[in-house]
């Protein structure tokens, strides 16, 4: 229940179960406004203009005595009802006697031609007009009333002039609240979703990710300690992919170097054996026996040369080569063990435009010595091996072909491929490309440099 509080589920809930709670707080406060208008209603019932009207004439008729003085009274008692109405008296002889609030220019005397244009442009028009005789026997002149008829306008009509725009300022203020709550909720998730990917994208000196602070438990701190676990696991693999990366370096270099000590005495005791008088048979076994000795040294040479090209530790130092005068050499030290084994050679080495490649000429020498020793090794059936440069505007290359039959063709002479892998890794690291085609007729390799 706890860890439900702390979700993101709760605190939406919470954002709607309050948005219900003003929701029913304003429709509380309209409710009693209501109740209010309608106590306005029954009041204004009372203050319609034809109650307005009776009373008038009612109060006027009723005057007999001290005329000026109940005058004056009826005015000031009306004045308290409505405080924007305008009274005045024209007694008996037509003469502006009394007059409260008036605010337009009427003269002094009138007569009955401008008493009746009055009562003409007054009936029916704003303000609302009553016009009442003074006393029963109407003979002490006539009272006027005017009254604006914004006076008698609908309750709700009032309180819409006087409340509408407080209440929308209310409402308007309520959405714009909601609004920014949302806001402010929404943009927290997506702050923190934020972070998140960004501590995604993040690497540290091994190159992984960072892990990030946990500021929250809801849904998104759950991922985030997820993530968290995950950084920390990624880095326990790391740490002992390099524990093991070290110990099968220390391997492979201990083997290497205990294999050669006793390869070294076999080499010996071959030699020593090849000096006897031995039968063809005899010295056809210690011919075999010394190249197998070779192919096992340079096995191990080229073991540990891929080892320390994994580990970045092998030796890189470009220079700009002259490349065909370096395959030149290389071919001329290839060149009488091919023809031990009755190899036909084709050289065909032509001049680069660009001749001078920026390649390691000892990492160059060594993918030489990997492709011709393949050469050796899985194409004597063919016993041709071709050596040519081509040169174009948009590359220049080295081709080294065999009649073999083809590197998918099982050899008894078919090693791990660490020689290919290590010359894949050189060309790569010196910027150059390859490409092998190879068929039951032979293999092509193809060196290139692009410009």
């Amino acid at each position: 229940m706890k860890q439900f509080f702390r979700s993101l589920l709760a605190k939406y809930m919470l954002i709607i179960l309050t948005a219900i709670f003003i929701v029913q707080i304003a429709y509380l406060v309209i409710a009693l406004f209501m109740v209010k208008i309608d106590h306005h209603i029954e009041n204004s019932n009372k203050n319609s203009p034809e109650v307005v009207e009776a009373n008038w004439h009612k109060a006027a008729n009723n005057i007999e005595k001290d005329i000026n003085k109940n005058i004056l009274s009826l005015f000031d008692n009306w004045k308290e009802k409505y405080p924007e109405a305008t009274m005045f008296w024209i007694n008996q002889n037509g003469v502006l006697s009394e007059q409260v609030n008036v605010k337009g220019r009427f003269p002094n005397k009138w007569d009955s031609t401008y008493t009746a244009k009055f009562m003409k442009e007054s009936y029916a028009n704003d303000p609302f007009t009553v016009i009442a005789f003074v006393g029963k026997d109407n003979s002490h002149g006539f009272v006027v009333l005017q009254i604006p008829r914004k006076t008698f306008n609908p309750p709700m009509v009032k309180a819409n002039e006087k409340y509408g725009t407080m209440l929308s300022i209310v409402m308007l203020a309520i959405i714009i609240l909601f609004i920014a709550i949302s806001f402010i909720f929404f943009r927290g998730i997506r702050k923190r979703l934020l972070h998140l990917q960004d501590a995604m994208t993040i690497r540290d000196v091994d190159q992984l990710p960072i892990e990030i602070d946990l500021i929250k438990k809801d849904e998104i701190g759950q991922l985030e300690q997820t993530f968290n676990q995950m950084v920390i696991e990624l880095r326990e693999s790391k740490q002992r992919e390099k524990k093991e990366e070290q110990l099968r370096r220390e391997l492979i270099a201990n083997l290497s170097h205990d294999l050669r000590t006793p390869l070294t005495k076999i080499r010996a005791q071959t030699y020593t054996i090849s000096k006897e008088k031995l039968s063809q048979e005899g010295k056809n076994a210690v011919k075999g026996l010394e190249k197998s000795v070779l192919n096992i040294d340079h096995l191990i040479e080229n073991l540990m040369s891929y080892t320390l090209l994994m580990a970045s530790k092998y030796n890189f130092d470009p220079i700009e080569v002259d490349v065909v005068r370096q395959v030149r050499e290389c071919i001329a030290s290839w060149y009488p063990v091919f023809e031990k084994e009755g190899f036909t050679i084709d050289v065909e080495l032509q001049s680069f435009d660009n001749h001078e490649w920026h390649v390691d000429p000892i990492w160059l020498e060594r993918i030489l010595d990997n492709l011709f020793q393949n050469v050796l090794r899985h194409a004597n059936e063919g016993l041709f091996v071709k050596v040519k440069t081509v040169s174009t505007t948009q590359y220049d290359a080295i081709i080294i072909a065999d009649h073999g039959k083809g590197m998918n063709n099982q050899s008894n002479e078919k090693g791990a491929g660490i020689g290919l892998s290590i010359v894949d890794l050189m060309i790569k690291n010196m910027d150059l490309e390859w490409d092998i085609q190879s068929t039951n007729d032979g293999t092509t390799i193809t060196i290139m440099k692009n410009y």
